[in-house]
């Protein structure tokens, strides 16, 4: 049974900083995209960064220069540090598994609210 199970976000204020984190079970972790993407109500899901099983990054404009998604294959995690958070980073944040050649093998987390608020 495949799990992605995130952590780390809570209420933080503006220019604050989290770190999020997914755990991933069920899969070969180091054969998988990882990626961590936003959804507040009434939009679309939309990506935030991703991780290549290489290591190879890449983020959304909105992410660039305040976020840095990393990942440990030893624990089987995926990292999303936050700095300089601003108010409209409040939504629910997911994690994303995808294999990178049998891209059927896709699998999502159930998210984990950051809300940036003084």
């Amino acid at each position: 049974q495949v799990q992605l199970v995130e952590s780390g976000g809570g209420l933080v204020q503006p220019g604050g900083s989290l770190r999020l984190s997914c755990a991933a079970s069920g899969i070969i972790f180091s054969t998988y995209r990882m990626g961590w993407y936003r959804q507040a109500p009434g939009n679309q899901r939309e990506l935030v960064a991703t991780i290549s099983s290489g290591g190879v990054t890449n983020y959304a404009d909105s992410a660039k220069g305040r976020f840095t998604i990393s990942r440990d294959n030893a624990k089987n995690t995926v990292y999303l540090q936050m700095n300089n958070l601003k108010p409209e980073d409040t939504t629910v944040y997911y994690c994303n598994g995808n294999q990178e050649i049998f891209h059927a093998m896709n699998y999502w987390g159930k998210g984990t609210l950051v809300t940036v608020s003084s």
